[in-house]
């Protein structure tokens, strides 16, 4: 069974999350939960703080079958060339926007060892890798966003979440 997503402004989604200190069978159970939320989404990523997990943790799987389990995952270095992408969340259900990151990155990031890895992710990879590195930093996809695109998507969500209640 896994958690449910948190809704936004649910103020957990705006806070920075505490480094893992160590990789464990209580990590590992939590990167398995997370994996299981997000390909029933069906999302490519998913990052601790969207189910309330306050832990520098997140999963990405851009094809399906070949999941990344991160804890403290950061970006050592960003190509200066950018991609646009529609990005959403299940925190602002049903909500899209087109948000330009870098196209390639370097990430580090301890694996389900507890090893230290630094890899490079292209693409829709690199993309949702810094977009789970943004839901630890306390940042969602439409911090990207001009204040009026951002104001108005946060007014829809609020009006769809009233309609739902």
């Amino acid at each position: 069974m896994t958690r449910p997503f948190l809704m936004a402004p649910d103020k957990r989604l705006r806070t920075v999350c505490v480094p893992v200190e160590a990789v464990d069978g209580g990590v590992r159970a939590v990167w398995d939960e997370m994996l299981a939320a997000m390909y029933a989404m069906p999302g490519v990523g998913l990052a601790g703080p969207q189910i309330g997990e306050m832990r520098r943790l997140a999963v990405v799987d851009c094809v399906g079958d070949a999941p990344v389990r991160m804890a403290n995952p950061e970006v050592l270095h960003a190509s200066v060339k950018l991609r646009a992408h529609e990005e959403g969340s299940p925190n602002i259900p049903g909500l899209f926007a087109k948000v330009e990151r870098p196209r390639a990155i370097t990430a580090r990031y301890l694996d389900e060892q507890g090893e230290v890895v630094e890899r490079d992710f292209v693409g829709l990879w690199a993309t949702s890798v810094q977009h789970q590195i943004d839901h630890l930093n306390g940042k969602l996809f439409i911090d990207h966003l001009s204040p009026v695109k951002r104001k108005m998507l946060m007014a829809k969500h609020v009006k769809n979440m009233k309609r739902r209640s």
